[in-house]
């Protein structure tokens, strides 16, 4: 067995060589053929080795009935060891450079032939006279464009139906019912790997999203993630994000109307307010002093770092941001269909806002000969020109999906704001460093900088271009390939059919 082992060493490294050598003078094609060549004899290689443990004796308490058992598992454990340990580690350590690319950094200039390793599931080096270390894999990017990977602003992708966008169904007697509150419900914990849709994103680009629970009033706390993960755990970034809010009304019960759940978010913030004083004062002295009843809906409010408010028309952003000053939160305001008739508001109030990518359009099931007023026919026009409006004024924004999750799709309401008069490069960042900024996390996402997560897309042509063919994505440094694009029916634009990790 120990010879066997040798042998298959030794023809995996002499193999591994020969490919390595090769592989700079090799094409993109050739590239990527060679890792998923490696990467399917690494599985082989677990398989083969667990399928021997598997006929190995089984160690068991020393005794003189078992007097060679030891010496068999002495065999078997540094098998398990090479192939689980070694092959893990040197997985793990791997590096990664694609080399002459043009690399879109968005926190400084584009660099027209540069560099980016990667490694451990970090950006080790950018730059245009970075030198490839000797063990990376070679990714040639002569006419390949790099980015950092997209951020969704807010979404439920990954959440599992019972939290996804609906009303909040029969509600209470009164605010202390706390009807529609989920306000210790974290987005981290309810995380669904499997979600289709996390691919589908993958496909149009997005590596990362601010996810949340999207049903009730107070539908519970966001989390940062990236899009692929084996577990749940290995995909979130940042836990708590802030407080989710929704303006829903109850089929029956309280709160009825809209005034009635403003009503009623203002009573849930003053019983915080006083909940937290009451559990200071018992801190501080509780000899005297009744213990505070727990509240676990009080405790969901007071962890939220923000809350997000639904604002979509002019009143409603007026509303919404004279109610979070009242509420004294850090508030960001969503939906923004009206955003181009309040810039002056939005800029007055210096609160960052995200833009709902799915732009205000005829339904489906209205009627074709009702008219529709002059208001609407306006906001269905100007809406794509929101973002245009909010970049001239320097008003801090960023684009979130409204339940779109087909890479057509998304692709099409971008390149609509593009056609409004947003620049691209504010496009980008709008769907990168601009999100990561408003959610605190750009230390460490939304750019190409050193040392930051190492999330990228890989394209062929400029992003959200028509011909532009989106040819992988990085998460946590793990690559991610996507499958040929195709031209959908009725001439709709490219489509980035389902693709696979390799």
């Amino acid at each position: 067995m120990q010879r066997r082992q040798e042998r298959w060493k030794e023809r995996f490294t002499r193999v591994h060589e020969t490919l390595t050598n090769c592989l700079p003078k090799a094409s993109a094609r050739m590239q990527l053929l060679y890792l998923r060549h490696t990467e399917t004899m690494e599985r082989n290689r677990r398989r083969a080795v667990l399928a021997l443990l598997r006929n190995a004796p089984v160690l068991k308490s020393p005794g003189p009935q078992y007097p060679r058992r030891p010496f068999a598992g002495c065999i078997a454990v540094p098998a398990l060891c090479w192939v689980l340990g070694f092959g893990a580690f040197a997985s793990a350590q791997q590096a990664i450079a694609i080399r002459d690319a043009t690399v879109v950094t968005v926190s400084g200039p584009t660099l027209r032939k540069g560099t980016v390793v990667l490694r451990s599931g970090l950006i080790e080096a950018v730059g245009p006279e970075v030198a490839s270390p000797a063990d990376a894999w070679i990714i040639e990017g002569e006419g390949l464009n790099v980015y950092p990977g997209l951020i969704d602003g807010a979404s439920n992708w990954g959440m599992p139906q019972n939290l996804s966008p609906g009303g909040m169904g029969r509600g209470g007697r009164g605010p202390e019912d706390r009807p529609g509150a989920t306000t210790w419900v974290k987005a981290a914990d309810e995380l669904q790997p499997s979600d289709p849709r996390l691919e589908r994103a993958r496909s149009a680009g997005f590596t990362t999203a601010a996810v949340f629970p999207m049903r009730g009033i107070f539908c519970g706390q966001g989390s940062i993630v990236n899009l692929a993960g084996e577990r749940a755990g290995d995909m979130v970034l940042a836990p708590r994000i802030g407080q989710f809010l929704t303006m829903s009304q109850a089929a029956s019960g309280f709160p009825a109307a809209l005034m009635g759940t403003i009503a009623y978010i203002r009573q849930v913030y003053l019983d915080a307010g006083r909940y937290a004083a009451l559990k200071e004062a018992y801190q501080r002295e509780p000899r005297g002093i009744r213990r505070p009843d727990y509240d676990r809906a009080l405790e969901g409010v007071l962890e939220s770092k923000r809350i997000l408010l639904p604002a979509n028309r002019r009143v409603e952003i007026d509303r919404m941001q004279n109610f979070a000053a009242e509420l004294g939160q850090p508030a960001i305001l969503y939906g923004m269909q009206e955003g181009y008739r309040s810039i002056d508001l939005l800029k007055k109030a210096g609160a960052p806002v995200l833009v709902n990518l799915r732009w205000p359009e005829r339904g489906p099931d209205t009627n074709p000969d009702q008219p529709e007023n002059a208001r609407v026919l306006e906001m269905r026009d100007r809406a794509p020109s929101t973002a245009a409006e909010l970049a001239k004024a320097k008003v801090k924004f960023a684009f979130y999906s409204g339940g779109l999750d087909q890479p057509r799709d998304l692709q099409k309401a971008i390149k609509k704001a593009i056609g409004a008069g947003l620049p691209r490069s504010e496009a980008v960042r709008a769907l990168t460093l601009a999100p990561a900024e408003i959610y605190g996390v750009a230390d460490r996402l939304g750019s190409i900088d050193k040392g930051k997560i190492a999330n990228l897309v890989v394209t062929r042509g400029e992003l959200f271009d028509d011909n532009t063919r989106i040819e992988m994505v990085f998460v946590d440094g793990k690559r991610f390939l996507t499958a040929p694009e195709t031209t959908a029916p009725g001439g709709r634009g490219p489509v980035t059919n389902r693709g696979n990790e390799r």
